[in-house]
């Protein structure tokens, strides 16, 4: 049984993913916005879902410190695996924005996590500050969203595409499915590794750990074999932002988060990611993110887990 169950649990996974692909991009047509607009909002906020659940949870039962490792953790399998495995799919040439501020401030919110643990706790005035910086990259995004609308009224652009509910009802069950699949496969594969007599903390470094970031992998992985490369990138450059500024600003309000041992590396090691994201960009001649990039993100994140395990 449990072994169909997380069968179930990625088909599902894979069908959700594509019909919330199909609702974004539906959508950003009728409202005569980019994709990456959608991208860096409603997909990545949806995404981000399981995350945000986890840590509400885990700081309102009294167990802060599983909230600061799930969104260091996140951000990093978002940028090295799956965007990774979505530029070894499809090749995606960053949008002059995207490089110039988006990139950026998904390096910024990584660093601060940083910084703000280094007195070894996140206090509550660190994740009020948190969410005044969300506020800020939604004003940002609202601008974008503007700028694309009279973008379009100028050159006279008629929406097209699916009817607005019908992009709505797909996101919405898109979603509803992504986390449906995701926890199918995380409580499965736990089981079926407990029954191999996997340690715990295997288990937690690989399945736990990547479990809550499976509704962006499959979204971002669907968008790249669609060719909906801006979707893509921006779903894990959103859903990181979404990650620190609102859920660890949402859940260092609510109770103080005190850092683990491994704090320093592994937040180091996110912000890094970021940086690394930025770098590729920044050095090739089309603003592409290329194969042997998508590689060396892989390869970075296997020397990552090795080094936690050895």
């Amino acid at each position: 049984m449990e072994y169909l169950l997380l069968i179930v649990g990625f088909v599902l996974l894979t069908f959700a993913a594509d019909w919330l692909v199909d609702g974004a991009s539906g959508l950003a047509k009728r409202l005569n916005v980019s994709d990456l607009v959608i991208g860096l909002t409603i997909v990545a906020f949806g995404t981000s879902a399981p995350e945000l659940v986890v840590n509400v949870v885990a700081t309102a039962k009294g167990t802060p410190e599983i909230a600061l490792t799930n969104v260091v953790g996140s951000n990093i399998f978002n940028v090295l695996i799956i965007l990774g495995l979505s530029v070894l799919i499809s090749p995606i040439v960053c949008k002059k924005n995207t490089f110039r501020y988006e990139i950026p401030l998904s390096v910024l919110a990584a660093v601060a996590v940083l910084l703000l643990g280094l007195d070894n706790v996140v206090q509550r005035f660190d994740g009020v500050t948190l969410l005044l910086c969300f506020i800020v990259f939604l004003v940002y995004i609202s601008f974008q969203a503007k700028k694309d609308m009279m973008s379009a009224d100028n050159t006279s652009t008629q929406s097209v595409g699916m009817k607005a509910w019908k992009a709505l009802l797909l996101i919405v069950v898109g979603l509803v499915g992504l986390v449906a699949g995701g926890n199918l496969i995380v409580d499965n594969a736990v089981s079926i590794a407990q029954s191999w007599g996997v340690s715990e903390a295997v288990i937690g470094v690989t399945i736990v750990a990547a479990g809550t970031s499976l509704p962006e992998l499959a979204t971002s992985v669907i968008a790249a074999i669609k060719k909906n490369t801006d979707l893509a990138i921006a779903n894990v450059i959103g859903s990181n932002i979404f990650n620190i500024f609102f859920i660890l600003g949402l859940s260092s309000s609510i109770s103080p988060l005190p850092v683990y041992p491994n704090f320093v590396v592994d937040a180091s090691v996110a912000a890094g990611s970021s940086l690394l994201l930025w770098l590729f960009v920044a050095f090739s001649r089309k603003r592409e993110l290329n194969r042997w990039a998508g590689l060396v993100m892989l390869l970075c994140y296997a020397a990552y887990v090795f080094s936690l395990l050895a």
